[in-house]
């Protein structure tokens, strides 16, 4: 690779990913010295492409980086209006009541969203401020200092030959350089991958957790749309199958957001995440709601779960992770949006007066404290006990254990449980085929339920199918040869985007990678029990196109 001549361009502060994170970090950077030189690298064919999130928005994050947002037009139109928490089963429902709950858990002044059309907005506002955006840029690289710190990145390499080599029709990218490069990747970013091992950031807490979490818009009835209702369930159809729940937020225009989350630490291989949500949906209180309407729009992400315990260091020489490229969820109040906007906040807030100190390369350890010691960090140490008492002892339990503790560091500062572990990675705590039995799950109807190719079309996912496959296989036998074998092969099944099977070829199985499906979703970056796949970033611009998830 060091014969590649490539262009380079310098900056103060280089920034991947144009979420809430990165262009919070970008925007206050701007405000703090209008002379800083700022580039936000997005690999989205345009900024909000590949945003995905629930979304019910706590503003405190913006309140504190554009004060005055609702006169600057920030499309958040819809404040919440009630909460309701249910408790499923297979054919009913109990209201779990509110009181009870800490008052973490109050949306009260929050506000339902489509966060790829909030980062729109806030991206207005940071070339306003004369910050550069480049879409359509997927930085594939790391760029390395004689020191071993990090430099920059290589951005905008196309036309690799289908074997991922450098031929002649290639744009072999560029540079980009900065005296700080911020990874705002979103979950589990393939550049903060490599910068967490090859610093050790991990080494010294637990292992992170994750859940994969699917959503459809839904055009409804308007008689049965209630702009401001926000809903979350737990129970049916997983019950002691695996953690997670359901959401659904009415916004504006009789649409609605439904949104279903499996824990990636289930045990039964033969779980298929994505028919659980479409089973889910044909539960009473959902069929009925959904009866008549029409799904608009279909994605998947994963979600980061393991909150304080499992938050890796935060800065290496030269580079600083931001929002969920750490792992910044609450997850009981599935927000992290909130947070990844402070956190871009403290980053640049360091970075500013590192530079201005004549600094640069080096660690900004006092955006790590004030992480740490501030907000975010008071914010995620209050419920971290949630999701491993949810893990350890199942839903009925944890509901009880989980609640009485984050009361106990509302109220008093500290748990009586102290810290629980996590255990296992996901990829680790999935449990032989032999041991589980498969589950039989319902032909779709293609009225509430969908199979995964028809809802992956609502994706508008594409990729150039001249270029290598960016989901890279470590060893390819191992899929037939390993997993096939103990695990049946479960990314025939955990993927939410159809890009695994296994086929029959002249009497014998073999492993197909659909490349083209992807939704950049990272599930089997994470739960192939192997680790057998790494998610790369595909060539710019390629992916899924969300218009307003």
């Amino acid at each position: 690779m060091s014969e590649i001549q490539r262009e380079s361009m310098e900056y103060d502060v280089v920034i991947v990913g144009a979420g809430p994170a990165g262009l919070s970090a970008a925007i206050r950077l701007k405000q703090l010295d209008p002379d800083l030189e700022v580039v936000v690298l997005e690999k989205g064919s345009e900024v909000g492409a590949h945003i995905l999130s629930g979304a019910v928005l706590d503003p405190c994050g913006l309140d504190k980086l554009i004060p005055d947002w609702k006169e600057k037009g920030a499309p958040l139109n819809v404040p919440v209006t009630e909460d309701n928490f249910l408790m499923l089963g297979e054919a009913g429902q109990v209201r779990i009541p509110n009181f009870p709950m800490p008052p973490l858990m109050n949306n009260h002044g929050n506000y339902i969203v489509s966060m790829g059309n909030v980062c729109r907005w806030m991206a207005e506002q940071a070339e306003e401020l004369g910050v550069e955006i480049f879409p359509g840029m997927a930085c594939s690289e790391l760029v390395f200092g004689d020191e071993g710190e990090v430099k920059g990145v290589i951005a905008g390499v196309f036309g690799l030959e289908a074997d991922g080599s450098y031929g002649p029709n290639t744009e072999p990218g560029m540079e980009l350089l900065g005296k700080y490069v911020f990874l705002s990747e979103g979950v589990r970013g393939s550049l903060s991958k490599e910068v967490i091992a090859k610093y050790g950031l991990a080494d010294d807490v637990e292992p992170q957790k994750y859940g994969v979490g699917m959503k459809e818009i839904w055009e409804i009835d308007p008689a049965k749309h209630k702009e401001g209702s926000v809903t979350h369930t737990m129970g049916w159809p997983l019950g002691g199958n695996a953690g997670g729940g359901s959401f659904i937020y009415h916004l504006d225009n009789n649409q609605v957001y439904v949104g279903f989350v499996v824990h990636l630490n289930y045990k039964n291989p033969h779980l298929f995440p994505y028919m659980e949500f479409q089973r889910f949906k044909h539960h009473p209180v959902v069929a009925d709601l959904l009866e008549g309407g029409k799904r608009v729009a279909y994605g998947a992400r994963a979600i980061t779960e393991g909150g304080y315990q499992s938050m890796p260091k935060l800065v290496a020489p030269g580079v600083a992770l931001l929002g969920c490229s750490a792992g910044m969820v609450n997850v009981p109040r599935i927000k992290g949006n909130h947070n990844a906007m402070l956190s871009g906040i403290a980053a640049a807030e360091a970075a500013e007066a590192a530079i201005k100190a004549g600094r640069s390369s080096d660690e900004l350890s006092e955006y790590e404290t004030e992480v740490r010691t501030g907000a975010i960090g008071s914010d995620l140490k209050k419920v971290r006990n949630v999701k491993p008492l949810w893990s350890k002892f199942g839903l009925v339990p944890s509901l009880v254990l989980g609640g009485f503790d984050m009361w106990c560091n509302t109220l008093l500062g500290f748990s009586l449980f102290g810290t629980v572990k996590h255990g296992k990675s996901d990829a680790e705590a999935t449990g032989l085929a032999a041991t589980y039995p498969e589950i039989d799950y319902p032909k779709p109807d293609g009225k509430l339920s969908f199979d995964r190719l028809t809802n992956v079309s609502f994706a508008f996912t594409n990729h150039e199918e001249s270029q290598p496959c960016h989901l890279k296989l470590a060893d390819p036998d191992t899929p037939i040869f390993e997993n096939l074998n103990k695990f049946a092969e479960p990314a025939q099944r955990y993927c939410p985007a159809g890009v695994y099977e296994v086929v029959e070829k002249e009497g014998r199985p073999e492993f197909v990678v659909n490349f083209q499906n992807c939704v950049h979703c990272k599930t089997c970056d994470i739960k192939d029990p192997s680790q057998n796949i790494t998610w790369t970033t595909p060539q710019g611009g390629d992916g899924p196109n969300y218009p307003n998830m």
